[in-house]
């Protein structure tokens, strides 16, 4: 049963290095793409330029929501009097759709290093539990509280405890991490979408 739940510890903790990694190299994509991104958006131009200028930057959560706003106005254009409310509500719905999209995108495998934090020092404190229980038996077989009767159990419980921590405590940190980062890009989001709307509302066409 140790050797089992250190098996179960060890495997939480390579995968959520491994979600760890994956999420920080997309995390850090993002970001720089989208700065990419925000450099060309802010020297103007026609949309469909910007369009042709960025259209190489999947990593981009702005880039994704241009591209949707972009497709929205191409479908429907604004009148020549300017863009109506109709056509606002249009473009807001479609930016909020496109920003919830990434914004799942950039929560993928998250929700499991927040299982392997919550869950991990629970599956520690079981085999620390059993380790302890070990313990207490070899003393009963042996029928003397002997360094060696109870020194195995009691190293298999202060393993599972440490093996428990090990896996939490880099998933936690991670976790906390990346929900900091990613409520940066939703904020950079909603004000994206707040300047293309202001974008559209003083276009002509």
């Amino acid at each position: 049963m140790a050797k089992f739940v250190l098996f179960v510890l060890v495997a939480f903790s390579v995968v959520s290095w491994a979600v760890i990694a994956e999420r920080w190299r997309a995390f850090s994509r993002a970001a720089r793409e989208s700065e990419t991104f925000l450099e060309r958006f802010r020297k103007g131009g026609g949309l469909a330029a910007i369009q042709d200028a960025t259209a190489s930057l999947g990593a981009s959560p702005l880039a994704h929501l241009f591209r949707a706003a972009f497709r929205e106005i191409s479908l429907n254009p604004p009148p020549p009097s300017g863009a109506d409310p109709t056509t606002i509500e249009a473009l807001d719905r479609v930016l909020r759709k496109s920003a919830s999209v990434q914004i799942t995108e950039l929560e993928r495998s998250l929700s499991f290093l927040a299982t392997t934090a919550g869950a991990t020092p629970f599956i520690g404190l079981f085999g620390t539990v059993w380790g302890i229980m070990n313990a207490f038996h070899g003393i009963g077989v042996t029928g003397t509280a002997s360094l060696a009767a109870y020194a195995p159990g009691i190293a298999e419980a202060l393993v599972a405890t440490a093996a428990g921590l090990a896996a939490a405590i880099p998933a936690l940190i991670g976790y906390n991490h990346f929900m900091r980062k990613l409520r940066l890009f939703e904020a950079g989001m909603d004000e994206f979408s707040a300047d293309m709307v202001h974008r559209v509302l003083g276009r002509r066409s």
